[in-house]
């Protein structure tokens, strides 16, 4: 049988069993430790100070920390991006809130700047005022951040920034992540670097960072005895995992142009083939990672679906996906409010994504693009 080749598997730098090993040594295995310290510190120097640090097991348990910071509550309101993964919506019923899902435009695929300010002022007039704006930066495209601060600054609605998907990213020079009132990473397995599981959340202020880090190590008070006054999250990072993330750091920005060359091979290979779109930036201020390769397939020009497509290659052992199914029509958020025309739906219906991972070799793209051209073809 052919090697599989994955959708986005992760590349290494040979680093992580020394820094796992050191760990060891030192029987530094829980919350705390040199891998943790170290680990922060890198991140901290690559948003270039301006956010601090809390390391978390996970994206979602960031989004969920960056809410409860912000102070969001059963029966309140937050406008969710529509076209993401479900862990950016997960939090908001975590705290018994209501997600109002918002439509993507069409050249980011992110949340549309124009519906996000026309559902602001739909909810305000209607007397209930939006705790917070989670956008996301959808495969690593970055969303149009100037316009939604705009929109955040002028009705005074916090933004939860989920760049989980977008670290390497950045938009008119500012990297992905470093906008919002929060910031959420993720090191999850697929992710552009991995500590195999964990995430991060990047806070504005010291005060964020230390209740954060209060909160996620499950609220205990500064007794010698165990006493919680609050309730508490079991989301602390382990040191062992940090080690990973300290040795991915030394190789983010070589992944980042691993990715950059994939989506160049990806473009020459479309390039000459009608009803093919690759997904693209927009314009100069827009720097992807290209986290996936992503395209849209129109079958009235190229006489198949994205799904014969995605079939045929995995029959060749060849990982590929539909694009995210949107939240709003979820059977989980079914009777959500949504606003805008539909883009996202059209997007799900015809889009698929292509194996990018940083750890793809020259057979591993040869082996696709002929698979492509085979299934294209026949």
């Amino acid at each position: 049988m052919l090697k599989k080749i994955h959708l986005s598997a992760s590349n290494v730098n040979h680093k992580e069993i020394l820094y796992i090993q050191e760990a060891i040594n030192r029987k530094e295995f829980s919350n705390y430790g040199a891998n943790l310290r170290e680990f922060q510190i890198q991140l901290k120097e690559y948003f270039r100070e301006r956010r601090e640090v809390v390391l978390l097991n996970s994206g979602t348990s960031a989004i969920h920390m960056a809410l409860i910071n912000l102070g969001v509550k059963r029966g309140d309101e937050v406008i969710c991006q529509s076209f993401t993964f479900a862990a950016s919506a997960f939090p908001i019923l975590y705290q018994g809130a209501k997600p109002v899902f918002i439509d993507s435009e069409n050249d980011t695929w992110n949340i549309c700047p124009n519906l996000l300010e026309e559902a602001v002022k739909a909810r305000i007039e209607k007397g209930i005022r939006p705790k917070a704006i989670i956008i996301v930066h959808s495969y690593g495209m970055p969303a149009r951040m100037d316009d939604i601060i705009e929109i955040s600054n002028k009705y005074e609605i916090p933004v939860v920034e989920d760049a989980a998907e977008s670290l390497g990213s950045s938009y008119k020079g500012i990297r992905c992540g470093a906008f919002g009132d929060f910031g959420v990473l993720s090191f999850n397995g697929n992710k552009i670097i991995t500590t195999s599981g964990g995430g991060v959340l990047l806070c504005k202020t010291k005060f964020q960072k230390e209740n954060s880090i209060f909160l996620s190590n499950q609220a205990k008070n500064n007794n010698s005895f165990y006493e919680h006054s609050e309730v508490g999250y079991n989301y602390a990072m382990s040191n062992i995992i940090a080690g990973i993330g300290r040795s991915q750091m030394e190789i983010l920005d070589e992944n980042v142009k691993i990715k950059r060359v994939i989506h160049t091979y990806y473009n020459r290979l479309f390039k000459n083939i009608d009803g093919i779109k690759l997904s693209n930036e927009p314009d100069i201020n827009f720097c992807s990672n290209y986290w996936l390769n992503c395209a849209l397939i129109d079958k009235s020009t190229t006489g198949f679906t994205s799904e014969y497509l995605i079939k045929g290659l995995a029959k060749e052992n060849i990982e590929c996906r539909p694009l995210w199914r949107p939240m709003h029509i979820q059977p989980l958020f079914k009777n959500s409010l949504f606003y805008g025309p539909g883009v996202s739906e059209s997007l799900f219906n015809s889009g698929i994504c292509f194996p990018s991972g940083s750890d793809l070799s020259d057979d591993d793209l040869n082996r696709i693009q002929e698979a492509i051209e085979k299934y294209i073809k026949s």
